[in-house]
């Protein structure tokens, strides 16, 4: 499998990959892969002759007081997933590579969906989430890219960012991932302490309680929300952030809840962010 380090090496070697016929399928991540990462490999495989896996931690989309510096990293380790998965090439390039006059002068705005659920409290960061984005779909011009249903806001806008900037390329949707015992897989789960990772399945049992009450006739938004507040109120080390229940397309909150919506949370286990949704 090859490592690639620049923009030139990567649209040589993709070059290379279409004269020979192939299909192209990107994966971009942040790197410290996970099961839920290896199965967008997976999707990506199943769905394009050639895969590029991007690897990039991405300071734009990282506020001020966020855990930039102490995001998990480690890039052999990676090399050796993504060769089990099938990856032909990762793109691993270094920050000036991506952004060589610092903080680039033209982003994406990703407009007003972007001001809810995550974006609520994260200023800034989908705007930075869909510049690298479209930074990596005009570096590879793959036929399909695969994301992760764990970042539903953001899938949401991506595909977003596809049609109404009229990009050629697929958005493939890969289900969310769970450990064992329901928790949400996340590179972020590495930094939790023994405490906090058993109580961060508070979050996920939440969601799934408010999905069976669904399931046995609740339709009222704000009962459902409160399965989950309740779970996460009752954990020691766990602080709600937010729950809500929204329309998978638009992220508009649902005035009654319907089957498909979206029901997505946010919750801090100590210093550790830890998102996690269900669609009903």
């Amino acid at each position: 499998m090859t490592i690639l380090r620049t923009i030139a090496e990567v649209r040589a070697h993709v070059a290379g990959a279409r004269k020979a016929g192939a299909t192209v399928g990107l994966v971009p991540t942040m790197g410290y892969l996970h099961e839920g990462h290896l199965s967008l490999l997976d999707l990506a495989r199943a769905q394009a002759d050639h895969v590029v896996m991007s690897v990039f931690v991405n300071p734009l989309q990282f506020g001020p007081s966020e855990d930039l510096e102490s995001y998990p990293r480690d890039l052999e380790r990676d090399r050796r997933l993504a060769v089990g998965r099938g990856v032909d090439a990762v793109f691993a390039p270094p920050l000036a590579a991506m952004y060589p006059d610092g903080r680039p002068r033209v982003t994406v705005d990703p407009g007003p969906q972007a001001g809810r659920l995550c974006g609520a409290f994260r200023p800034g960061h989908f705007a930075g989430v869909l510049t690298v984005v479209a930074k990596l779909f005009g570096i590879v011009a793959p036929d399909v890219a695969v994301f992760g249903a764990k970042d539903y806001q953001q899938a949401v806008l991506v595909a977003r960012l596809v049609i109404d900037l009229d990009m050629p390329v697929r958005i493939a949707l890969a289900p969310l991932v769970r450990e064992p015992d329901g928790l949400a897989m996340s590179s972020r789960n590495a930094l939790l302490s023994d405490a906090e990772r058993v109580d961060a399945t508070a979050l996920s049992r939440g969601l799934f309680a408010a999905r069976a009450a669904f399931a046995a006739g609740e339709r009222d938004p704000a009962r459902l929300a409160a399965q989950v507040s309740d779970a996460v109120e009752a954990a020691d080390t766990l602080r709600l952030q937010y729950a809500e229940l929204v329309h998978p397309e638009t992220l508009e909150p649902s005035p009654e809840a319907s089957a498909g919506d979206v029901l997505a949370a946010a919750a801090f286990a100590g210093a550790t962010r830890l998102i996690d949704n269900v669609r009903l």
